[in-house]
């Protein structure tokens, strides 16, 4: 009929004849289209929005990264476990394999025989695609954590050149989509509370990688709210593009 669809699952997400987009990284793959348009998962638009810039000034090698991901992200019954166990610790199990309140889930998605869970591949495959960087690495560890909105995540980055921080906090708090958040000593750091319904990605904790002589890798702390951002915000911003 010569409708455009823009799909918000993972149906498509890694289908060479569909483009997989982020308007802040790659809105031109959107011209490519085919009458479907993916929107990617939504720790990894996170991720990806945050480090954008740095793959663009020091292009990222390699990443590993653990996940702080809300109950939210497994829909109104993630919700549902987390509020009704906090009133009562022996309520039911619905969304999760255990107890969400006072306890952490290291796993999203089913295991494959490597112990790498479904979620924890879409950040290296998803990656690879977006930034057009088939040789990227991704060590992910995705953990359910009991609040109820916005995902946080420890990302290290290794470059292929010396990173310097001063940069990398300007190059951040001048990208798109993102706001620094990067005062340690004042107590200013990205947090699930502040970032929640809002369509920005928060970074901070940047630090250089002490174990690593080269200067090429570097540490942050980013947290978004994988509702808006991480999905619906990223859609519609999808289709203004493609307006445009």
């Amino acid at each position: 009929k010569g409708v455009v669809v823009v799909d918000n699952s993972s149906a498509f997400r890694l289908d060479e004849n569909v483009p997989l987009v982020i308007p802040e990284i790659n809105p031109e793959d959107i011209k490519k289209h085919n009458g479907i348009i993916a929107n990617p998962n939504c720790a990894t638009i996170i991720a990806m929005v945050a480090l954008h810039e740095l793959h663009k000034e020091y292009h990222i090698k390699r990443m590993i990264v653990s996940t702080y991901q809300a109950v939210s992200g497994a829909g109104v019954k993630g919700i549902q476990d987390l509020e009704n166990q906090l009133k009562d610790p022996d309520a039911p199990c619905t969304a999760f394999p255990y107890p969400i309140a006072y306890n952490l889930i290291p796993q999203i998605g089913d295991f494959d025989e490597n112990g790498i869970s479904k979620e924890e591949w879409k950040m290296q495959n998803e990656a690879r695609k977006m930034w057009h960087h088939p040789d990227l690495l991704v060590n992910c560890t995705c953990v359910r954590v009991p609040i109820l909105r916005s995902h946080s995540e420890s990302i290290f980055i290794e470059c292929e050149k010396e990173v310097d921080v001063n940069q990398a906090r300007e190059l951040i708090s001048k990208g798109q989509g993102t706001i620094l958040k990067d005062d340690p000593k004042n107590k200013v750091y990205p947090m699930p509370l502040d970032t929640t319904d809002q369509d920005l990605v928060y970074v901070g904790r940047i630090r250089k990688d002490l174990t690593d002589p080269t200067g090429r890798s570097l540490a942050l702390f980013c947290c978004g709210d994988q509702i808006r951002k991480g999905a619906a915000t990223n859609a519609v911003q999808i289709l203004e593009k493609l307006i445009q």
